[in-house]
């Protein structure tokens, strides 16, 4: 039906209406919607157009026949005035009302119950460092250089050019000459590990600080051992062996 030039918007839908006027379409099952999508109370008996995808009132829900009373696809007062195909469209109330509503508080309960999903992350992978890097630490300046050499006598390329040039053979040749430049700075490392120093070496801090309670640290297991107890505490009561509180007798 085309909209009245007087009447350009979408009208009011009405709960309840007079016209007898039948939609020639076949009657819309209540039992195809989901519980969600219709409402049997008898005071706002209405369903999800499925049409327009919108709230249509259901007219005579206590009498013989039901149908979807006449309304437009747009909202009242703001759309157009568009008559919507399933207007008049007669309606098959299939399901029992205490059946419809036990289903929607089930699907209520379930949905309240609900919990969202912890997003649990892959862990990432470290990549492994190069042979050179893993024993910077440990290696020496003769160990640098025979790493480097093994290297070169393996590759065609650094034996080609007489200088590293691969990619696993630049890090070894840069490893052995910051060895090279760091050599008195590691010899002087060790020369004040060996001797007497300010304390500022962790070793050797360690061992003054160990030094100075030795002593002690020693008496205290001397006399500790010297008790018949075993590792009870100088000063400490003995003790006891009896029962303290002894049982009751039962009555």
């Amino acid at each position: 039906m085309s909209a009245s030039p007087l009447e350009r918007t979408a009208r009011p839908r009405r709960s309840r209406t007079r016209s007898r006027n039948v939609n020639g379409r076949p009657a819309l099952a209540v039992s195809t919607l989901r519980p969600h999508q219709y409402d049997l109370r008898p005071a706002c008996a209405s369903l999800v157009c499925p049409d327009c995808k919108t709230w249509v009132p259901i007219t005579g829900i206590q009498a013989k026949r039901q149908k979807l009373v006449p309304h437009d696809t747009g909202r009242a007062g703001k759309d157009a005035a568009v008559r919507c195909q399933g207007s008049n469209r007669l309606v098959s109330v299939d399901v029992a009302f205490e059946v419809w509503q036990k289903r929607l508080e089930d699907g209520g309960a379930e949905t309240a119950a609900r919990r969202r999903t912890t997003v649990r992350r892959k862990p990432k992978v470290a990549v492994t460092p190069a042979v050179a890097r893993m024993v910077v630490q440990d290696l020496d300046t003769k160990g640098a250089l025979r790493l480097y050499r093994a290297h070169a006598e393996q590759c065609g390329v650094c034996q080609e050019s007489g200088h590293a040039h691969c990619p696993e053979g630049s890090p070894l040749a840069r490893l052995y000459l910051y060895k090279l430049r760091n050599a008195p700075v590691a010899a002087a490392a060790r020369k004040e590990e060996e001797e007497p120093g300010d304390g500022r070496t962790p070793g050797l801090l360690r061992k003054k600080q160990w030094a100075s309670t030795e002593s002690a640290v020693r008496e205290a297991d001397t006399r500790r051992a010297q008790l018949p107890g075993g590792d009870a505490p100088l000063g400490a009561p003995p003790v006891p062996l009896k029962t303290l509180h002894p049982k009751r007798p039962a009555r």
